[in-house]
């Protein structure tokens, strides 16, 4: 599996909002599998999160899961991407 080691790649951002966190979950599965793009587990983390912050369950599950194959430094990223995708939007 290919990966954006630097964790910079992004992701498309949603084009609206979603309270169900559905759309930002498709945007961390997009990450995951690297469709269009290099697999991205960071931005697929900050979308998870931010998804999970929504209440999606599923968004829980797959953090959970992607995580488990990430650095420390990696996940730190993504949470302060996730962070400052919040004070933006």
């Amino acid at each position: 599996m290919q990966r954006d080691p630097s964790g910079l790649l992004e992701c498309s951002m949603p084009a609206r909002r979603d309270d169900t966190g559905r759309a930002l979950l498709e945007l961390g599965i997009n990450c995951t599998t690297g469709i269009g793009l290099p697999v991205d587990l960071v931005s697929a983390h900050k979308w998870f999160n931010l998804a999970a912050m929504r209440g999606n369950k599923d968004a829980v599950r797959l953090r959970r899961e992607i995580a488990a194959e990430m650095t420390t430094h990696e996940i730190t990223t993504a949470q302060r991407a996730a962070r400052e995708w919040i004070v933006t939007h």
